[in-house]
C-alpha cells in the first residue's frame, strides 16, 4: 500500500486538524491561491499540485521521486502531505468527509486497497483519467489492479501503486541472543507452518527474558486472513455481492483462532500496529518478528532508524504467500488542476518510479514492467541486512491473487482489529471475543 499505513491517534489527529485549517485557508480546490495559475500562463508561480497519502516510516516511498520531479519541472511542483499513518481509522473517514463536500481534498490521493470498495462506488469523486490519456496505462498492469482502479460507471479513477506480497521480517540480533539460527534460509526453515511458527516463540522467549515473540496480533492476523482467504473463494469480510460474511468465513475464524494462540500463549508485545507505541517499540527492539508485506519494510526501516541498520532480516512467511495490501493514486473531481495532477498520478506510476520506489524503500509495484526490471529483480535491501528482496518478492509478484474487499472493508477491518487488540492487551476476554468481533463487525458494516 506502499509503506506503511497509518501511525497513532493524537499526533495522527493534530496533522489532519492542521491539514484542514490550511485547506480552509487556500480555498475549495486543492492548491493555493498563489499556485492557482496554469502552467503554460507564464505567471511567476508555478501550479502546486498536492499529494496527500498516509504512512509510517517512509509510506509510500516517494521522496527522491518527487524530488526528482521537482527539479525537471518547475511549472509544476509537487507538494508531498503524508496526513497520518492510520487508513482506517484517520486518513479516509476524513478524506471521506472531503470528497463528500467537495472541498479539502488534495490534487492527487492515496488509497488503500480496503478503501476501493467505496471509492469505486463514488464515482461522482473522482476526475476520469480517460480524459487526459491514462487509458494507454492498462497494459502496464496485472488485470485485477487495473480493473480495482476503474469506477461502477466505467470512469478510470485510479492507478495503482504498489503490492503486497508476503514475508516475516525478524531481528537477526536478536535470534542469535536466543541462540537460534539467523541466516535467512534456515530461519524460513523454522517455521513451515504457523504452529511452528509459535513453537519457536516459545523457544525464543526462554531464552531472551526482556522480550516478545511478535508484535502484536494484528500483522500476523493479516497475513494469517489473506492466506486463508485465498483458500475460501479470495474474499474475506464481504462476499463479491457485498454481503458481510465474518461469522460465515472459515478465512476469518481461522485468523481469529490463531490471534487468540498467539495472545494466550503470551508471545506478543500487546502493541497495536501503526500506533506511535508500535513504533517505538520496533525502535527499541520490544519485539523479534512482525508479518511484513513488502511495504512494510519501509515502515519498520523508518520506524527503527539507521542505528538497527544490519539488525533486521527478511524471512519467508509460515504457509507459504500471500497478498496484504496496495494502494492507488486518484484525482479528486475537485481538483482545479486536473490536467496537472493526472500528470503527477501518471509520473508516480510508470515503471521507473515504482521501480527506483522499490529499490529505495521496499515497496513492490504494480506495475508489471518495473517487475521485470532487472534492478528490481535484483535488488538487495541495505538495512535489511542486504537481503534480496527482488528475489523475495519480485519473482511472485505476477502470481499474486486479489482477494475481494466490501466498499465497508475499511470500517469493518477497523471494529475487527480492534476487537483482536482487545483480546490481546486484555481488554476483550477471550471467551467473548468472537462474538464481539461479529456484533461488532455488523455495527460497522451498518
Amino acid at each position: 500500500m506502499m509503506i506503511s499505513k497509518r501511525r497513532g491517534g493524537i499526533a495522527a489527529a493534530s496533522a489532519l486538524a492542521a491539514v484542514a485549517l490550511t485547506v480552509a485557508s487556500c480555498g475549495s480546490g486543492g492548491t493555493t491561491t498563489e499556485s492557482s495559475a496554469p502552467a503554460s500562463s507564464g505567471a511567476a508561480q508555478p501550479v502546486t499540485i498536492r499529494v496527500q497519502t498516509f504512512g509510517g516510516g517512509e509510506n509510500f516511498g516517494y521522496k527522491n521521486a518527487i524530488a526528482k520531479w521537482n527539479a525537471e519541472h518547475k511549472d509544476i511542483q509537487i507538494k508531498h502531505e503524508n496526513l497520518t499513518d492510520q487508513f482506517e481509522q484517520q486518513y479516509w473517514p476524513q478524506m471521506i468527509q472531503w470528497l463528500t463536500s467537495g472541498s479539502g481534498a488534495g490534487d492527487v490521493v492515496g488509497i488503500d486497497e480496503g478503501g476501493m470498495g467505496l471509492a469505486k462506488a463514488r464515482s461522482e469523486w473522482w476526475a476520469d483519467l480517460k480524459e487526459y490519456g491514462l487509458e494507454s496505462r492498462k497494459a502496464d498492469f496485472p488485470a485485477w489492479k487495473w480493473e480495482n482502479g476503474v469506477a461502477a460507471d466505467g470512469k478510470l479513477f485510479g492507478l495503482g501503486t504498489d503490492i503486497g506480497g508476503m514475508s516475516i521480517c525478524y531481528r537477526k540480533d536478536l535470534f542469535e541472543k536466543a541462540g537460534l539460527p539467523s541466516n535467512r534460509d534456515e530461519v524460513s526453515a523454522l517455521w513451515p507452518t504457523w504452529d511452528e511458527f509459535m513453537n519457536v516463540g516459545k523457544k525464543f522467549q526462554g531464552k531472551v527474558k526482556d522480550t516478545k515473540w511478535a508484535d502484536g496480533t494484528n500483522t500476523l492476523y493479516q497475513v494469517v486472513l489473506y492466506q486463508e482467504a485465498a483458500k475460501n473463494g479470495n474474499v474475506s469480510y464481504f462476499d463479491t455481492s457485498n454481503n458481510l460474511i465474518v461469522d460465515k468465513n472459515p478465512a476469518v475464524k481461522t485468523a481469529f483462532d490463531f490471534a487468540q494462540k498467539m495472545t494466550q500463549q503470551g508471545l506478543t508485545a500487546k502493541l497495536r500496529n501503526f500506533t506511535d507505541e508500535w513504533a517505538t517499540g520496533t525502535q527499541k527492539g520490544s519485539f523479534a518478528t512482525l508479518g511484513c508485506p513488502s511495504w512494510m519494510l519501509g515502515v519498520v526501516s523508518g520506524n527503527a532508524g539507521d542505528d538497527a541498520k544490519g539488525q533486521w532480516d527478511v524471512a519467508s512467511v509460515p504457509g507459504g504467500g500471500g497478498n496484504w495490501g496496495g494502494s492507488w493514486l486518484a484525482v479528486p473531481k475537485q481538483t482545479k488542476h486536473p490536467k496537472e495532477a493526472a500528470m503527477v498520478a501518471d509520473y508516480l506510476t510508470q515503471a521507473q518510479t515504482q521501480a527506483t520506489v522499490f529499490t529505495d524503500f521496499g515497496n513492490m509495484p504494480s506495475n508489471t514492467k518495473a517487475q521485470q526490471d532487472t534492478a528490481v529483480q535484483g535488488a538487495k535491501n541495505e538495512f535489511f541486512n542486504d537481503a534480496p528482496i527482488g528475489e523475495i518478492f519480485a519473482k511472485s509478484a505476477a502470481s499474486l491473487q486479489p482477494v475481494f474487499l466490501g466498499v465497508k472493508h475499511a470500517q469493518v477491518k477497523n471494529a475487527i482489529e480492534s476487537v483482536i487488540q482487545g483480546m490481546d492487551d486484555g481488554s476483550v476476554s477471550h471467551d467473548k471475543a468472537w462474538q464481539q468481533l461479529v456484533d461488532d463487525a455488523v455495527k460497522a458494516a451498518g
